[in-house]
């Protein structure tokens, strides 16, 4: 196998229009590549992920993401579905790889694999170039480190009706496979950006939007917020040290949920989820007016 095979994995468009290739064999070099996608640094130099479950895959398409490798098993070969999304990565330039349940296993690292998985570019928006509007919520997250919590995130701000998730710092990479899964698909619907903490500081002080931050000086009962009147940006801490004064002080409100019992704090995902589905419950009243 010559270079440009071993490659076809992680560039778009080196499939060979028309042809299915069937592998059975672990030490495959393109096989080799989609395994290495586990890594964070694999993911990044080739700028790819991988999304398992034939519906992940029809709803990413669907949306317009660039698919450059198709995997299936050999049981869901000859299934309408499956041959369809074949055929839609075999004409946008994607190689299609037909391979025994052994292979999909490894690939997955499941003992009962999915029997598609897609093999998709990443897309990042640029945080410069959004401009917030009356009725939007947006969440941004200060060095979430939990891919769990950050899929789960994702996938609760898609079903809350948020417009993005901003990372801010270093955080966990959205396009692991560990938070791919935790988001159920919403990975491929909820509009992503990243930036270091100055330059979202910067941005937001010129988006018209009002920062709402949850911290545990906060003063404001997260229910008495208003959240109609501009555009808002939920911004929420890191698991374990919150938010830092540099984040905090730039709030435009700084909240808390009340609580009861002996937890001192909840979860990021689950603190999230309630601001979230305040400020949607607040927007619905409006629109219901």
């Amino acid at each position: 196998m010559n270079d440009d095979e071993r490659s076809m994995a992680g560039r778009p468009g080196t499939g060979r229009v028309g042809q299915v290739k069937e592998v059975t064999s672990l030490s495959n070099p393109i096989i080799k590549d989609i395994k290495a996608l586990s890594n964070k640094k694999d993911r990044e130099e080739s700028g790819t992920f991988m999304a398992e479950g034939l519906k992940l895959v029809i709803d990413a398409l669907e949306l317009g993401w660039t698919i450059r490798t198709l995997v299936y098993a050999k049981a869901a070969k000859g299934k309408p579905l499956v041959e369809q999304v074949a055929a839609k990565t075999v004409a946008r330039g994607g190689l299609v790889l037909e391979v025994s349940e052994k292979v999909l296993s490894s690939v997955t690292r499941r003992d009962n694999p999915q029997m598609v998985v897609g093999i998709f570019e990443q897309q990042w928006q640029r945080l410069e170039d959004l401009h917030p509007e009356q009725g939007q919520t947006f969440v941004a997250l200060d060095r979430v480190r939990d891919p769990g919590n950050l899929g789960t995130i994702i996938r609760t701000a898609d079903a809350a009706g948020a417009s993005g998730v901003i990372l801010v710092g270093e955080s966990t990479d959205p396009f692991s496979l560990e938070t791919v899964r935790a988001t159920m698909g919403s990975i491929f619907a909820m509009p992503l950006y990243r930036a270091v903490p100055n330059d979202f500081l910067a941005w937001s002080r010129k988006s018209g939007g009002q920062i709402v931050a949850t911290h545990l000086a906060g003063s404001v009962d997260y229910r008495t917020i208003d959240y109609r009147k501009k555009p808002t940006i939920l911004l929420m801490g890191n698991e374990q040290s919150g938010l830092p004064e540099q984040l905090a002080g730039a709030a435009d409100r700084l909240a808390r949920i009340p609580q009861e019992g002996r937890a001192d704090s909840l979860n990021l995902a689950v603190a999230t989820a309630v601001m979230l589905f305040e400020a949607r419950r607040h927007l619905l009243a409006l629109e219901a007016k």
